[in-house]
């Protein structure tokens, strides 16, 4: 039986990966790559990267396909264009990756610590409104405690 963390080790040795500055610096270029936030609507609005597309895991598949009523038209007619898909700590924003590179996205990488590692290198946040978000707020809306049920039983 495979578990979560052996989805994401096996997608890793399919997936490319981007650390958080060399994103930051593209994104600054001539021609800056789409940034696809994979995490789900709430976690968005809280904090993300400027610019950054949300399209929530769950419906990803058929986002990236004409047709649906989540068709996202930047994804279905973007296969050839540079993606980096983003979560909030690079372990989902690779299963996303490795999905959307077995549906033919033939650019598309992972950022390596996902929006965490972008707070800690401290590049700019923004909320839904497009106001920035402070880093302390940020780590603490980045860092939701466990609750008691979700911990793993003690045997």
């Amino acid at each position: 039986m495979k578990r979560y963390q052996d989805l994401v080790a096996d997608a890793l040795a399919r997936v490319r990966e981007c650390m958080p500055w060399d994103l930051h610096a593209r994104l600054a270029g001539d021609a800056p790559p789409l940034v696809l936030d994979v995490r789900e609507p709430a976690e968005f609005d809280a904090l993300h990267i400027a610019g950054a597309l949300n399209v929530p895991r769950g419906v990803l598949e058929q986002a990236c396909e004409w047709d649906f009523d989540t068709t996202v038209p930047a994804l279905a007619g973007g296969r050839a264009r540079e993606i980096v898909v983003v979560c909030r700590s690079g372990h989902r924003s690779v299963l996303a990756a490795d999905v959307m590179q077995a549906m033919g996205f033939g650019h598309v990488v992972s950022l390596k610590t996902g929006v965490r590692g972008w707070n800690d290198a401290e590049l700019p946040l923004v909320d839904a409104a497009g106001r920035p978000v402070d880093p302390d707020t940020a780590e603490a809306l980045l860092s939701p405690p466990l609750r008691a049920e979700q911990r793993r039983p003690v045997r």
